[in-house]
């Protein structure tokens, strides 16, 4: 069978596979390497408050995503192209909020290979999925994920 990115993005979920691979790994090495913090208790609050905020930048994401009715998961095609709520802001909040959130742990649990490592897995998502998953949204909506694409950052910036 072959593939079409105009029916879905990728074979396989890369981002939830890499984020969750960064964050086993960023555990494991912090147990075996240590890569510490100025540690005292004001940083661990502040990482604390990045950790949540990037996990509500997920839910609320999700939440857009399931009021739209559209699909979820990043290796199935998409029902909608959804530019509102935190998709307004960031062509991509789930991913942003997945790198939030490791920057988080890095801080809340004195252990910077989640920062590395959230960091890396960004990059790899954005050449594994992200880029697939823009072509999928281009041969899907067309003009409007044109108009959306040039005004909305893939990430922030």
């Amino acid at each position: 069978m072959k593939f079409d990115i105009a029916v879905r993005p990728n074979i396989l979920p890369w981002p939830p596979i890499i984020y969750v691979a960064a964050a086993l790994a960023a555990y494991g090495l912090g147990r075996l390497v240590p890569l510490a913090f100025v540690r005292d208790r004001a940083v661990g609050m502040a990482g604390a408050a990045v950790l949540l905020a990037g996990v509500a930048l997920d839910l609320w994401a999700m939440a857009t995503m399931w009021r739209a009715k559209t699909n979820i998961l990043p290796h199935r095609g998409a029902d909608a192209l959804i530019t509102s709520g935190p998709f307004r802001f960031t062509r991509n909040p789930i991913y942003l909020g997945n790198t939030i959130a490791m920057l988080g742990l890095s801080a809340t649990f004195d252990n910077g290979w989640f920062s590395v490592l959230g960091l890396g897995a960004a990059i790899t998502v954005d050449h594994l999925a992200i880029r697939r998953e823009e072509a999928h949204l281009a041969a899907r909506f067309g003009e409007a994920w044109i108009a959306y694409s040039a005004r909305t950052p893939r990430w922030l910036y």
